[in-house]
């Protein structure tokens, strides 16, 4: 396994609860990370602590709903406090409802503030605190779906498209501060997110058959992109939105 270097730094990933949040806090963990883990499950939160606790790292727990402005300023002061800094952040919580009408007023602004304001929310509190540290990195998920399109989910899609834009703009605003801005775009990732979808043979048999690589990606495979991008083997790497998708998005 990959040490990607990260003793002594203080890493916080949102949406840690379960699936790429939880297998990033234990990567960024085994690379020597102190990790903040944060999500509206307090139940998958303690879950993920007890993960990166029992391969010896080091993590706490605190509650957020990343909706919440004043929740996401008391999360960053929580990490601050915790463990005295913050030098990289993966902002991961989100949701996909699929099926739902997404042009329905309330379904788009849920959508909108958790997918898109929330990350927003996020990369204004970490920033400011990378700032007074003389840099870091921030990892933003977006989605296959930030980069091409798709008929059925229209806020989704808008929301995605809008958090790799947040990348590359965070990106230039703070490009000689230290801090690096970049995103991750996953295809279909088997999670509990998505576990209730692909519970259909059928349906998983359709999402394999369109990877080129025939299969689905593992949260674990995301997660290493994401703490790569957090490392100093991508000190120049910065407004990047990487895709870890199998080749769907390669035709």
């Amino acid at each position: 396994m990959i040490n990607y270097g990260l003793d002594g730094k203080v890493a916080l990933v949102t949406g840690a609860a379960g699936g790429i949040g939880r297998a990033a806090a234990l990567v960024f963990a085994r690379s020597g990370a102190s990790v903040m883990v944060s999500d509206v499950d307090e139940a998958g939160g303690a879950e993920t602590v007890a993960a990166v606790e029992g391969q010896g790292g080091k993590a706490a727990f605190v509650r957020c709903n990343v909706a919440d402005a004043a929740e996401v300023k008391a999360m960053v002061a929580a990490t601050v406090d915790r463990f005295g800094g913050l030098d990289c952040a993966f902002n991961n919580a989100g949701i996909n409802r699929i099926g739902d009408d997404e042009y329905d007023d309330a379904i788009w602004e849920r959508n909108i503030g958790i997918n898109l304001s929330g990350v927003m929310r996020c990369m204004r509190e970490e920033a400011e605190v990378m700032l007074s540290r003389g840099g870091g990195a921030i990892v933003n998920t977006a989605s296959i779906n930030g980069i091409v399109g798709n008929p059925s989910q229209p806020a989704y899609v808008a929301a995605k498209h809008g958090v790799v834009g947040l990348a590359r703009h965070g990106a230039l605003r703070w490009a000689k501060t230290g801090i690096r801005v970049n995103a991750v775009c996953p295809g279909v990732i088997e999670t509990g997110m998505t576990m209730p979808l692909l519970a259909n043979p059928e349906i998983k048999a359709l999402v394999e058959g369109m990877t080129p690589m025939g299969r689905m990606g593992s949260a674990k495979e995301v997660a290493e992109a994401v703490v790569w991008l957090c490392s100093s083997a991508a000190s120049f790497v910065t407004g990047h939105a990487m895709i870890v998708d199998g080749g769907n998005t390669a035709f």
